[in-house]
């Protein structure tokens, strides 16, 4: 299986509902960036009562334009994925005008404990006000009017991280576990390598025909881009080993080697991408360093 053929063809559209299935429109917030692609994609799912998926950013322009696709209608529920900044924090304004159950996997939390004297470098992009009413379980299922979703629970780029299966469509909302632009950015202590791979695994067993992604276009071929993107992690994988067999130590190197292509700024995100594959090398006796794997430890091969 080759790499993942990234899709960067999107028309944005910022402040119109643009239909993206039966049912289904989209409205891309203004929030275009280097990790956010051309704004957060929020989705309003239903035709009379309905459920909006990743309400957004605190934007006030995203805001009126969401409330415009919703077009004076009820709102029974909010999902989201998971609770970076650009995702999650008008669940609770929605909330207070229209009422609906937030339904979520759960609040936000690292994927493990701090180690002593570590920073957390995504606090601040973190939602940690957010706490949902209904905290979804793996496989649980919210049935609202004309439209039933599925919880699928997909730990990685975040602890809490959860995509929505809406039933009976073959669409399922990926939030940022799975974009047909680019790989999903995995930092720890936030997220962790060795949960994104299980939950590509899990995904790649599923049959759906179509991911709406939180930031860009359509995944249209899922199984197949599901499993190619198992493929680019291994690689990646490799790559970090092949260094670490040349005599990198320093994770500043192997970045400098692995990503020379890559816009550099987005070389601090690569960083925290190369200690996630580390801790999982570290995790499974590939790979040694003294202490926790951090950004600034020294890695050789086991």
């Amino acid at each position: 299986m080759s790499e993942p053929e990234f899709d960067r063809a999107f028309e944005p559209a910022h402040g119109q509902p643009v239909p993206v299935a039966s049912g289904v429109v989209r409205v891309t917030a203004p929030n275009a960036g280097p990790l956010t692609f051309h704004g957060t994609n929020s989705y309003v799912v239903g035709r009379q009562t309905l459920a909006v998926i990743d309400p957004g950013p605190e934007d006030e322009a995203h805001w009126q334009a969401l409330r415009e696709a919703i077009a004076g209608r009820p709102v029974s529920h909010i999902f989201v994925t998971h609770t970076h900044r650009d995702h999650s924090p008008l669940a609770a304004r929605l909330k207070a005008e229209s009422g609906a159950t937030i339904v979520a996997e759960g609040p936000h939390r690292a994927a493990r404990p701090l180690h002593v004297g570590e920073v957390n470098p995504l606090k601040e992009s973190s939602d940690m006000d957010f706490v949902p009413d209904v905290a979804v379980a793996h496989g649980g299922i919210v049935e609202g009017d004309g439209w039933a979703i599925e919880a699928l629970h997909t730990p990685g780029h975040t602890a809490n991280h959860a995509a929505f299966a809406l039933i009976g469509t073959g669409h399922v909302f990926s939030g940022d576990h799975v974009m047909a632009w680019a790989t999903s950015i995995i930092a720890p202590p936030d997220g962790a390598m060795s949960d994104f791979m299980a939950s590509l695994d899990m995904l790649a067993d599923r049959e759906d025909r179509r991911y709406l992604p939180g930031h860009g276009g359509p995944v249209t071929e899922p199984r197949q881009f599901v499993r190619a993107l198992r493929t680019h992690r291994r690689m990646r994988e490799q790559a970090v080993l092949n260094r670490i067999g040349k005599g990198d130590r320093l994770i500043s190197e192997m970045v400098a080697a692995i990503y020379r292509d890559t816009d550099p700024r987005l070389h601090g995100a690569a960083a925290l991408s190369v200690l996630a594959h580390l801790e999982d090398l570290v995790g499974r006796g590939a790979v040694t360093t003294d202490g926790p794997p951090s950004i600034a430890g020294e890695y050789r091969p086991a």
